[in-house]
């Protein structure tokens, strides 16, 4: 029998619903998050419009920020995404809500070549733990492992852990943020206003004056390569995020792969597979070889959530299938 729920990826600015047939990704809209004073309100829209027809009887709701007793309060906008408000609204059965990275972790078993851009040498994943990482508008990390033939989601904090360099260079620029910020983390630097504060720090240390820019057109100018700061800002941004990949598949053994996801990486594919990403991903002293046979991509599917949320409501189905999340 075929599993049908609705499925949907809330962030502070829009809301992607679709319907999930088994593992296939049917009809689907974007909604504005101002247009629409609840989720329960959206949801009824694209049912009664685009999804009519179509009767799901669960829902699994991902959305930025963390989960608490089955709900989320989305800190950019006045939404709260609570599954019994959700279940009581739209008369449904089973209603999930999870963070958007954890919606990423689920994707991770789900994704196919087209799905993703290697970083370095194409090598095969062990089976085994598998991260997604993502720079976006903060800094994500989330894991898959595996429990016999149950799959087991990892959800942490890792943005919020502290940022280290690698030359003299990194630590006079890190020191200029931590002269700002008092704790320099991953997301302070590896997120779209990191591009910014990055940006910045290398001016200051540099003496230097230079334009305001937002995290678009850093990028555009360091693709561009007329602008020395927004260059040296793409380019440390790249290694920095190399060496925490590293870290990251250290720390959690992540022998399937590390993945990158969000909304930053997937602009400069090129400009991140020619840069020292895989090389500082590698760069790990004695552990070097450990890192060496382990694959590095970018998720480029235009929407890796619901692939995620699909994979989820399948196992969901499954006659002794379960969700384990830690």
């Amino acid at each position: 029998m075929t599993t049908l729920a609705l499925i949907a990826d809330i962030g502070a600015t829009n809301a992607r619903f679709a319907i999930a047939e088994g593992t296939e990704i049917g009809v689907s809209k974007t909604y504005a998050v101002a247009d629409y004073a609840s989720p329960v309100e959206a949801a009824r829209a694209f049912l009664s419009g685009p999804a009519s027809g179509h009767s799901p009887k669960r829902a699994l709701i991902a959305a930025a920020g963390p989960v608490e007793r089955g709900r989320i309060a989305l800190t950019n906008a006045a939404w709260i995404v609570d599954s019994e408000r959700i279940a009581k609204g739209l008369g449904m059965t089973d209603v999930v809500v999870l963070n958007d990275f954890e919606a990423l972790a689920w994707s991770l078993p789900a994704l196919h070549a087209q799905h993703i851009v290697t970083l370095g040498a194409a090598r095969p994943g062990e089976r085994g733990t598998m991260a997604v990482m993502g720079p976006g508008t903060g800094f994500g990390l989330s894991a898959v492992t595996f429990a016999g033939e149950s799959e087991v989601i990892l959800v942490t904090e890792g943005g919020h852990a502290t940022l280290s360099s690698e030359s003299r260079r990194e630590d006079a620029i890190i020191l200029a943020l931590r002269e700002q910020f008092h704790h320099v983390s991953v997301e302070r630097v590896l997120s779209g206003s990191g591009l910014m504060q990055l940006y910045h720090a290398i001016a200051r240390v540099d003496g230097q004056t230079v334009p305001e820019r937002d995290s678009k057109e850093i990028v555009a100018h360091a693709l561009a390569d007329d602008c020395k700061v927004s260059r040296e800002t793409l380019e440390l941004f790249c290694a920095f995020m190399g060496s925490v990949a590293g870290n990251i598949a250290l720390t959690l053994g992540a022998r399937g792969g590390v993945f990158i996801g969000g909304g930053i990486a997937p602009r400069f594919t090129d400009f991140l597979r020619a840069s020292a990403f895989r090389e500082r991903f590698e760069a790990k002293g004695r552990l070097s070889s450990y890192l060496t046979r382990i694959p590095t991509a970018v998720i480029v599917h235009p929407t890796p959530a619901f692939l995620g949320l699909a994979h989820l409501a399948n196992v969901r189905a499954r006659p002794h299938g379960h969700d384990r999340s830690w």
